[in-house]
């Protein structure tokens, strides 16, 4: 008797999939030279790979193409959070420099906060910016600092001082391009320190072009945090802990998802944030109105509730991001497309290209 395929255990003699619960599960080789390191000069000018999950065929289009993937009817659920200019730059009184990443606004004046220095700042230490402003250290919350601004509110020493926080993969400061690149065009509500990357391809001509072709579209809020880049630091997936973000899943939303899954069309996700949203939101079996954290962490395994199909980038080697594409499309399939898309040279993460993936 042939012994089990990886993936695969005997049951009553019956092979039957299961689904991977360890963190090497989701590794993937991945030459540096892929990692994109700046947007390619139109927003709808990236590569599209499909992934139909029920039958794991691929296809190579670009991402122009993707009204020919839709259909009047389909519900396009778009995350309209915008980015905050959250990296500060500062100096303890001593001089040594500290790097603060803002995770979330608590108040205009208070913060919880990534900060990097050579000594971790103390509770009740201060720190100062550029112009000379007082920052101060008046707690922590898990692995976050908990700071207090003391001479301006938080909006407005970011607005002076802040940069935006490209992710950590993109070797280079941000400058003038990134302010509108890495925002997308519907951005709208501040809050966010990465950005939902999906939309990131979409411009006015895509946007106009799916509006004339009946594709309907609605708007959730996730703000992005920092912890999306935290790597998984435990192998086994049960013991991992989800970084908690805030979103909000309005009553218009509910509605337009509702009556769109009554006529039979499609909720398609742009990006797993959107996912995450969604999911959270119908949590009890039917979607209502969200508002508050979530720490859904969705792996293979999960059982998905309201979301048809996917719009997303390709993410980190072991992530949780990549966990819930698996867990959305299969992980054998989408390890595959992976595998494919290194071969065929797409370019890889925020700035990267885009895939479709239909619901396994």
């Amino acid at each position: 008797m042939a012994p089990p395929a990886a993936g695969q255990s005997r049951v009553s003699g019956v092979i039957v999939s299961v689904p991977p619960v360890q963190r090497r599960d989701f590794h993937y080789d991945l030459p540096d030279e892929l990692i994109a390191q700046r947007p390619l000069p139109a927003r709808s000018a990236s590569r599209l790979l499909t992934l139909d999950a029920p039958t794991g065929a691929l296809r190579d289009l670009a991402f122009r193409d993707l009204p020919t993937l839709l259909r009047a009817g389909d519900l396009l659920v778009f995350n309209d959070t915008r980015v905050m200019p959250a990296r500060l730059f500062a100096r303890k009184p001593s001089g040594g420099r500290v790097e603060i990443l803002v995770e979330r606004l608590l108040s205009p004046t208070r913060a919880t906060a990534q900060m990097r220095a050579s000594k971790s700042p103390r509770i009740a230490s201060q720190v100062l910016l550029a112009g000379g402003e007082r920052i101060e250290v008046i707690g922590r919350d898990e692995d976050l600092f908990v700071l207090v601004a003391l001479d301006a509110d938080f909006p407005e020493l970011m607005r002076r001082h802040g940069h935006l926080p490209l992710p950590p993969y993109i070797v280079r400061a941000d400058d003038v391009d990134d302010q509108d690149r890495y925002q997308t065009i519907y951005a709208r509500r501040d809050g966010a320190v990465a950005a939902p990357t999906a939309g990131l391809h979409f411009d006015v001509e895509m946007m106009a072009a799916l509006h004339a072709q009946g594709v309907e579209t609605a708007r959730i809020t996730l703000h992005v945090g920092a912890g999306t880049f935290q790597p998984v630091r435990v192998d086994d997936l049960d013991q991992h802990r989800m970084h908690a973000e805030w979103l909000e899943v309005g009553e218009e939303t509910c509605r337009q998802v509702a009556d769109v899954r009554a006529r039979g069309g499609r909720i398609v996700a742009v990006g797993t944030t959107s996912v995450r949203a969604l999911e959270t939101a119908t949590s009890g079996g039917a979607i209502l109105p969200y508002r508050g954290d979530s720490r859904l962490f969705i792996r293979p395994g999960y059982r998905f509730r309201i979301v048809d199909a996917l719009i997303t980038n390709f993410h980190l080697p072991e992530s949780t991001l990549l966990m819930l594409v698996s867990a959305f499309a299969g992980h054998a399939q989408v390890m595959a497309a992976y595998r494919h898309a290194v071969a065929a040279r797409y370019r890889f993460f925020s700035y990267g290209d885009a895939m479709f993936l239909t619901r396994g």
